[in-house]
């Protein structure tokens, strides 16, 4: 880090910014960072720009805050070490986030030889990249409590990370299933540690979630910004919660749709899960149809890629999937529902409405499941959790049970 020359060159940073159309308060924000780096650089002993970002990722814990200092701290870097300017693109983040990155040399080994053998195996890169994040974490405490090889890890270390000093277990089973397939895996010549690591690990027993199902007030809310007339959302966010709605995709699967995945002809819309591999036909209604259409003729940005939704700043890239998580809290914001704090609103709330509906109204198991382009059947079982509909069948009447009338008080 050369605090000297950053300071002599940021402004012609912010200048190449504001040319580049990026917006004032997105300079804004970065000049923040600029000043605070500058007045804190002698005081804290900012070595590096990785310092200087885990010391401002610390002072919160916001998710969104932590990756913009990543991402900040990242131009800095590359625009003070290199003389390169931020670019639009995706890049790779040369200040990365995780564990893995931290971890000692043979704990980054163990890691990269468990990618090699899932990938070998057959696995989903998210599902490698979720077992190796949670290793990573995993093998990152223990090198905190002094460990730099599996060989002296002990079992009393292996708890330590799953049970607290009251006895009970703070991580999920399913945080422990992805730390498990790390160490159950073909890991070659750490596979024998590995395994005696993976006995200390304990049984946690799984908790089945109460489904935040969507209200029919809500369903009502979404309804309404979704039509025509309405201009609550922009044209794409539109057609994206038409689909949302009416299909139940994921939202995954709306970020890699192409112009070639809509037939106009026949009516329908054929795609490859990105999750599941399995290809899935769904009708194209006029609804739906009509919303894509007017996004496409009316407000889509001049491109030749094939994607249907792009982004709406330039250079107008395809969706990512982590996009779209922020796209359905624009969809909730215009419903003006679940604006409180800690309430799911995800886009996976759009595809247990959608089974919750066809169950409520007596649609057959396989259709649904189809319908969903669920690889495994048994998958519409967790959907039925927020079946509220026939739940409430299930309860017992407490009407020969005599009960106090202060409880109802």
């Amino acid at each position: 880090m050369d605090i000297k020359k950053l300071q002599e060159t940021y402004p012609k940073l912010l200048e190449y910014m504001t040319s580049d159309d990026y917006s004032k308060h997105y300079i804004r924000l970065l000049k923040t960072e600029i000043n605070w780096i500058l007045n804190n650089h002698d005081y804290k002993e900012i070595l590096s720009y990785e310092q200087a970002c885990f010391i401002r990722s610390e002072q919160t814990s916001s998710y969104d805050m932590k990756r913009r200092y990543h991402l900040f701290y990242g131009i800095l870097k590359r625009f003070e070490e290199d003389n390169l300017f931020p670019n639009r693109r995706r890049q790779e983040p040369l200040i990365k986030r995780g564990s893995y990155h931290l971890l000692c040399p043979e704990f980054k080994e163990v890691i990269d030889t468990y990618c090699v053998a899932d990938k070998a195996r057959g696995l989903k890169e998210h599902t490698i990249y979720g077992n190796a994040s949670g290793g990573s974490c995993f093998l990152l405490k223990m090198q905190e409590l002094g460990h730099t090889s599996l060989s002296t890890i002990t079992e009393e270390d292996a708890l330590s990370f799953f049970v607290g000093d009251d006895g009970n277990a703070w991580t999920s089973s399913c945080y422990k299933k992805e730390i498990s397939a790390v160490f159950k895996a073909d890991l070659g010549d750490y596979s024998k540690e590995a395994y005696r690591i993976h006995t200390y690990m304990p049984k946690i027993r799984p908790k089945r979630k109460t489904v935040p199902y969507l209200q029919s007030e809500e369903i009502k809310a979404i309804h309404d910004i979704i039509q025509p007339e309405c201009s609550a959302l922009s044209l794409r966010n539109k057609a994206i919660a038409t689909l949302l709605f009416f299909t139940g995709l994921r939202g995954c699967d709306i970020a890699i749709l192409e112009f070639n995945d809509i037939d106009w002809d026949s009516e329908e819309i054929r795609l490859t899960q990105e999750k599941t591999g399995i290809n899935l036909t769904l009708p194209l209604t006029p609804t739906i149809g009509n919303a894509i259409y007017d996004y496409i003729s009316n407000e889509r940005p001049a491109s030749s890629d094939t994607h249907i939704f792009l982004s709406e700043q330039k250079p107008y890239d395809p969706l990512k999937p982590k996009a779209l998580y922020y796209i359905s809290g624009k969809i909730y914001d215009a419903a003006n529902i679940r604006m409180n704090s800690g309430e799911r609103r995800g886009t996976h709330l759009f595809r247990y409405n959608l089974a919750t509906s066809f169950i409520g109204k007596g649609v057959a198991r396989p259709v649904i499941s189809e319908t969903l382009g669920h690889a495994d059947p048994n998958s519409l079982d967790y959907y039925l959790f927020s079946d509220i509909i026939h739940l409430r069948e299930c309860a017992l009447s407490i009407e020969r049970y005599p009960v106090c009338q202060e409880v109802f008080e």
